[in-house]
């Protein structure tokens, strides 16, 4: 099997290699989309992080205050994550596999 999901020295229908290409684009997609949530869901994360302990570091406070803030600052970062990889893989699952034409009732883009 080559690169392109055909057989050599085989046939494959039509039909199959659009049904596996489509797959394998889907996958991809997929694959994608994850890193995708996970990467932005790490940088929110991690500004809310910082937005929060960041007094912390710059001002004078009390080891009590400073544990407060740090305990608060990775409770929300943990929540902001966990609800940006929720709400990203949610809306990818939401969006249509095939795209729609840009024009009720055309079938072809270039129609």
């Amino acid at each position: 099997m080559n690169n392109n999901g055909e057989i050599i020295g085989g046939y494959r229908g039509g039909a199959e290699v659009t049904h596996a290409r489509g797959a394998q684009a889907r996958r991809d997609a997929v694959t994608v989309e994850i890193g995708y949530a996970l990467a932005s869901a790490a940088f929110v994360a991690a500004v809310a992080f910082g937005v929060v302990t960041g007094p912390a570091l710059v001002l004078d406070l009390s080891a009590a205050v400073v544990h407060v803030l740090v305990t608060a600052g990775g409770a929300l970062a943990t929540a902001l994550f966990a609800l940006r990889v929720a709400t990203v893989l949610y809306r990818f699952r939401q969006e249509p596999s095939v795209p729609q034409p840009s024009q009720p009732g055309r079938t072809r883009p270039d129609s």
